[in-house]
């Protein structure tokens, strides 16, 4: 999972970019490999919620009423299970698969069963006994466009496409490029429990698409930083993506909200439908 674009805000500022620390790291590893540990975890503590993870969970299954108790979901990529346990609790039978296994772990202590179950692998390619498997799948929390060649994203639709059964659908959460651009945040701060503050420097390449956050932190526990980036689409753009593995994208909404997108829109949530 990666982190949305909305977050508690303290400051906005212009600030001169530096030379990221572990850019030759980072050339040899991508840093989806790595990122989604403990760190992670306690960076993004305050957007964490189970309160609002469950409105979360309300929204989609009120946009999922079409499918019966014991539908088949997955949750792709899962994290720690904020969706996926909640989705199970609801009556879905539920699978979730994540790269992190440090996640993958935090997920599974939530508890499992017969009813959800947790498997770690690659998006790009997922198992092959799944195909035509899930009434759903969700993708959440801008957890897309991670990767270098942006192939690679059509790839992890075309596998999302291919898990699910004929009329299945696929619900998808993220930035909307649009509207981070229309009020872009180049750097906030805030505070976590323990007292460990977090700041995060941000810049956007209109070229490749990508949105490069430097986090920095500094508290109880010791001080550090490190950088990630993600690849950010238009509404339009990403529904072409869809369209071309044969996911017909049939509504848009302004993040969790009924509202429906607006260009403006920071965050939105579609709904695109196998063919």
């Amino acid at each position: 999972m990666s982190p949305s674009p909305r977050r508690p805000s303290r400051n906005a500022a212009k600030a001169p970019r530096p030379e990221p620390n572990g850019a030759k790291a980072s050339a040899l590893t991508p840093w989806w490999q790595t990122h989604f540990d403990a760190q992670y975890l306690h960076e993004y503590e305050p957007l964490f919620d189970l309160v609002q993870d469950r409105r979360e969970v309300a929204r989609l299954v009120e946009l999922l009423a079409e499918f019966p108790s014991g539908s088949r979901v997955l949750d792709c990529p899962c994290g720690q299970g904020r969706h996926a346990h909640l989705l199970a609790e609801t009556g879905f039978n539920v699978d979730g698969l994540d790269y992190s296994e440090e996640l993958l772990k935090v997920a599974r202590k939530r508890g499992t069963g017969k009813n959800l179950r947790y498997t770690q692998g690659d998006m790009r390619k997922l198992p092959s006994k799944w195909t035509g498997r899930f009434s759903v799948v969700v993708d959440l929390f801008t957890s897309f466009g991670f990767f270098d060649d942006p192939a690679d994203d059509r790839r992890v639709l075309a596998e999302f496409a291919r898990v699910l059964e004929p009329g299945g659908v696929l619900v998808w959460h993220g930035g909307s490029r649009d509207g981070v651009m229309a009020r872009f945040l180049t750097r906030d701060w805030w505070s976590t429990a323990d007292g460990t503050v977090f700041g995060q420097e941000r810049w956007f390449d209109p070229l490749s698409g990508f949105l490069e956050v430097q986090s920095t932190w500094r508290g109880p526990k010791g001080a550090g930083e490190r950088t990630h980036r993600i690849r950010l689409y238009t509404a339009s753009e990403l529904a072409e993506r869809m369209r071309e593995v044969g996911l017909i994208v049939e509504q848009s909404f302004e993040a969790w909200s009924e509202k429906p997108l607006a260009r403006r829109s920071s965050e939105m949530l579609l709904i695109a439908r196998k063919e």
